[in-house]
């Protein structure tokens, strides 16, 4: 018989998740925050049944626990308060958080794991219909890895084993590669625009740079990829920019300040 999935919480990630393992499990009972929001999960996945409360939820086979970080240990501590889980798997969704926030449920003899795709979700539809390739961080005990494991393979992911000690790293990691990313371009396009370049120029003159340093890190290694003021050990130029930025925005200049520091090492370990 086909495993039975119930989910709480109905985020990007949780909904993303529940869609694609509706492909090989009977997703039954969805729990957010609200009747409206657990209506728009389910119609989201095509599967499952809205319900009210953690209470009403019946039994099922694993248990997926889209929460906030913070709300991880809480809700599992009230799952297993009210729920039989001997055997069940009951796993998360954070990058952050490893499957020891699930202690209670563990301790009610269930398996447990954290599962984390290694996406943005900031278009659930977009990642569900583009989900094939996408690397799962993976870790938590053997019996739910080894059900969860094919039913992430089946819908097209590529899990990697991760140390749960170095959970809060590897996150860290991701945050580099995604979000300080960001941060880091839209410094960029903003001191064009400082020089007076509209926004719209801006992003085509940096398209380009980041585009081949990005395409280059992956093809040849940072070390290779790094070029600029700081790899050819111009000084001089790096210390009349962070003059100039720190004129200009002070916070700006400050993240420059900071940047110049680790591009220093990667610059010698280069050499």
């Amino acid at each position: 018989m086909t495993a039975t999935l119930n989910i709480i919480g109905g985020g990007h990630v949780g909904r993303v998740l529940g869609k694609l393992l509706s492909e090989r499990f009977a997703v039954q009972d969805v729990l957010t925050r609200s009747a409206a929001s657990a209506q728009e999960a389910v119609a989201f996945m095509v599967a499952g049944a809205a319900v009210a409360s953690l209470e009403s939820m019946r039994r099922a086979d694993a248990w997926l626990l889209a929460v906030n970080d913070d709300q991880i240990a809480p809700v599992c501590a009230q799952l297993a308060a009210s729920h039989a889980l001997d055997g069940a798997v009951v796993f998360h969704c954070s990058g952050a958080k490893s499957s020891a926030e699930l202690l209670e449920a563990q301790r009610r003899g269930a398996v447990v794991a954290s599962v984390h795709p290694i996406r943005s979700f900031a278009d659930p539809a977009q990642v569900a219909a583009n989900f094939a390739g996408t690397f799962c961080g993976i870790e938590g005990d053997a019996r739910a890895l080894a059900l969860l494991t094919p039913a992430l393979e089946a819908v097209g992911a590529r899990p990697v084993a991760i140390e749960a000690s170095a959970k809060t790293v590897y996150h860290a990691a991701s945050v580099f590669a995604s979000n300080y990313l960001v941060t880091v371009l839209d410094a960029a396009l903003r001191a064009y625009q400082a020089a007076g370049i509209p926004e719209e120029v801006a992003r085509e003159l940096a398209r380009p740079l980041a585009s081949e340093s990005m395409a280059n890190v992956f093809r040849i290694g940072a070390e290779a990829a790094l070029s600029g003021p700081i790899a050819r050990g111009d000084m001089k130029t790096v210390a009349r920019q962070q003059q100039a930025l720190n004129e200009w925005d002070e916070p700006t200049g400050s993240l420059y300040e900071a940047l110049v520091l680790a591009t220093t090492d990667l610059a010698k370990r280069r050499k």
